[in-house]
């Protein structure tokens, strides 16, 4: 009797070992995909290193945190819109907030208030953590393939502000927000902003996370085509069609805010 029950103690202990362990995300470690993606994309010189974007030593962390050729960017769109404070992320996300800034981001500045943003504010870059600090995955942050965006300044001074302007803000503001969030859908596979829960209330979370790229689709909330889901949209091309689609106002962009 006394070896049975020390049998199953036993194996209930092992069992919630196993159990523990498995429920841990900081007891992985970091997938070899994340590397390779890496080297890939710096072997196609669409990052190159500047006095913005500053490469630094290999960054590692509890479990599986960290990436081997991180940056230290302080400037996007070849210098030309600051990142404030300056941003350590990966080869990958570097070149996509280039892109979408380009594409996007400057574009529906010009239209919707005949200036260019000159700066973006961040609020989360690198950092070994779980999703929302809580969650029982890891982060992209955790693997600098991640950026929260708070905030667009203009040339002229103003500032346009997520969490201010998303659902209260002049028309202009809040027509260029969405202008941009549409972009970053397209730019990115996951982005998150005011609407898609408490945690993103403040700010626009991007991230190029390898479930959704390896689908080729595109998880967006909330959606701001007002259909389906960015997720069912069948490809990029999709999502950057409806992206580039300019979105109707009332007002003269000039409103103070």
């Amino acid at each position: 009797m006394g070896v049975k029950v020390l049998y199953v103690v036993a194996s209930m202990a092992i069992v919630s070992g196993v159990s523990s362990c498995a429920s841990n995300p900081f007891s992985e470690r970091r997938a070899a995909w994340r590397g390779q993606v890496e080297d890939a994309c710096l072997a196609s010189g669409s990052v190159r290193p500047s006095a913005y974007v500053q490469p630094m030593p290999p960054l590692g962390g509890r479990g599986s945190c960290g990436l081997e050729h991180p940056f230290k960017v302080s400037a996007t769109a070849n210098g030309t819109v600051a990142v404030t404070p300056p941003a350590t992320i990966g080869c990958p996300m570097t070149a996509s907030v280039d892109r979408w800034m380009t594409r996007s981001v400057q574009p529906a500045a010009r239209a919707y208030f005949g200036s260019r943003v000159v700066e973006i504010r961040q609020i989360a870059s690198y950092g070994c953590r779980t999703r929302n600090s809580r969650g029982a995955a890891m982060s992209e942050h955790a693997f600098g393939n991640a950026l929260d965006v708070a905030a667009f300044r203009l040339a002229d001074g103003r500032e346009v502000n997520v969490y201010r302007h998303w659902w209260r803000g002049p028309p202009a503001a809040r027509a260029f927000l969405q202008a941009a969030f549409a972009g970053a859908c397209a730019e990115f596979y996951t982005v998150l902003g005011p609407g898609s829960d408490a945690y993103h209330a403040n700010h626009f979370h991007l991230d190029l996370l390898r479930t959704n790229a390896r689908s080729g689709r595109h998880y967006c909330q909330p959606s701001p085509y007002g259909g389906a889901p960015v997720a069912q949209l069948p490809d990029s091309d999709s999502v950057g069609a409806v992206a580039k689609t300019p979105l109707s106002f009332t007002g003269s962009g000039r409103e103070a805010f």
